[in-house]
């Protein structure tokens, strides 16, 4: 059976392994990932960030080239604007690189430490998480017709009352649909679902 864990759980377990910090798209598909988590010093995230390096950045172009994991210091690709050379100053010293699924629906996650190299159990720990996480967070193939009937209509700017309104429901009955869609699409709130939904041509 294969080894399974929740979400919040999954990338706590990755910070206490990557004490420097890491970055970790879960299903990239249209250059957008699904879910997008980093813990880098928000310092660096606000420089790369303002200066587009997710554009240049080697360790993505790398992922989505390799499906596997390598080590920083031997991961030998094009860095013109010397992107991990500029990240050492913020303690992102030693990394590992880990890309993992299909193109199409690729997870790709940057892993630092600032003191020394990952270790080989260190690696194998982290390549395992990623993958379960990657498998537990599948975008859906398709939402019930009530959770797209929802979703529709807050996309087109109905108020929660308004919505009810319209299909002919409570509005009680309403949040429980929209509820029920936020944890199929692993979204906090109905305004995130809407922007999933969206972009996995579910609506």
């Amino acid at each position: 059976m294969a080894r399974t864990i929740g979400l919040e759980m999954g990338l706590a377990r990755l910070s206490t392994f990557a004490p420097a910090g890491y970055a970790l798209g879960l299903h990239i598909r249209f250059a957008s990932a699904q879910i997008m988590v980093n813990t880098y010093d928000p310092r660096w995230v606000e420089i790369y960030t303002n200066r587009g390096y997710m554009l240049c950045d080697p360790l993505i172009s790398w992922g989505f080239g390799t499906e596997g994991i390598a080590r920083w210091s031997v991961l030998n690709h094009p860095d013109p604007h010397d992107v991990l050379g500029q990240a050492k100053a913020f303690g992102l010293t030693y990394g590992v690189a880990v890309a993992h699924g299909p193109t199409s629906s690729r997870t790709i996650g940057g892993f630092a430490r600032s003191d020394r190299e990952f270790t080989d159990a260190e690696i194998a720990e982290i390549v395992e998480m990623v993958r379960i996480l990657h498998r537990e967070t599948e975008p859906p193939e398709h939402l019930s017709a009530a959770q797209v009937e929802a979703l529709r209509l807050i996309a087109k700017g109905y108020r929660y009352s308004q919505a009810a309104q319209q299909i002919g429901i409570s509005e009680s009955a309403l949040k429980a649909r929209l509820r029920s869609a936020r944890e199929r699409l692993l979204c906090r709130t109905t305004a995130e679902a809407v922007q999933r939904a969206l972009e996995a041509k579910l609506l």
